[in-house]
C-alpha cells in the first residue's frame, strides 16, 4: 500500500470534484481524525491514518483490503468510482436527483434514469455533471452523470434520458466477484 502520486491524486480529485465539488476538503480534513487515500493493486482506498499506520506490519501480498474502496485506476490511467464510495459521495453531494418508486428498479438493474422517473431534482445542474441518485425516501441508490442541464431537462420528452448510469447498489449483487 503506497501513497498516490501527484498525477494519480490529480485524476482522483478531478473525478471526486465532479460529484462533491469543493466539499472534497471535508473528506481529508475530518474533525474526528485525519483520513488519507492509499493505492493497493490499482485500487484507491480511503482509510484513517491510524489504521493505515497499523497496517504497515502486514505484507503487501497478504493485504487484501483496507478502509473503503473508492474506485480503481484503469490501465489507461483513468479513474473509475466504485459503488462502495456512495456513502461519502451522498453525504457531500452537490447535485442530487430523486427518482419515483417506479424508476428505482430500472436504475438498480443498471439502466439510465429517464425524465419520467424523476421526482425531484436540485436546481442549476450543468450538463455532464456528477449527480447522486436517491429514492423519494432520501436513500442513496447510486450515482451517474447528468445527460442535460436542469433547464434542458424540462424541455425533453418523458422517455428522454436525464441521467447516465454510472453505479448503483445493485452492483453489490451483479459484480460481487470483481468488486473487491
Amino acid at each position: 500500500m503506497r501513497p498516490l502520486t501527484d498525477d494519480e491524486t490529480k485524476v482522483l480529485f478531478e473525478k471526486l470534484t465532479k460529484y462533491i465539488g469543493r466539499n472534497i476538503v471535508h473528506l481529508i480534513d475530518r474533525p474526528d481524525e485525519p483520513y488519507c487515500f492509499r493505492l493497493q493493486k490499482d485500487r484507491v482506498y480511503y482509510v484513517s491514518e491510524d489504521i493505515m499506520r497499523k497496517s504497515a506490519t502486514i505484507g503487501r501480498r497478504n493485504l487484501v483490503s483496507l478502509g473503503i474502496c473508492f474506485g480503481k485506476f484503469t490501465k489507461t490511467g483513468k479513474f473509475r468510482l466504485h459503488i462502495t464510495a456512495l456513502p461519502h459521495l451522498a453525504q457531500y453531494a452537490k447535485y442530487k436527483v430523486w427518482v419515483k418508486p417506479n424508476g428505482e428498479m430500472p436504475f438498480l438493474y443498471g439502466n439510465n434514469v429517464v425524465k419520467a422517473h424523476i421526482g425531484r431534482i436540485t436546481e442549476d445542474i450543468p450538463e455532464h455533471q456528477g449527480v447522486v441518485i436517491y429514492n423519494m425516501a432520501d436513500v442513496p441508490l447510486g450515482f451517474g452523470v447528468s445527460a442535460r442541464s436542469t433547464v434542458d431537462m424540462r424541455k425533453v420528452n418523458p422517455t428522454g434520458i436525464a441521467v447516465f448510469h454510472q453505479a448503483d447498489n445493485g452492483e453489490y449483487l451483479r459484480e460481487e466477484d470483481s468488486l473487491f
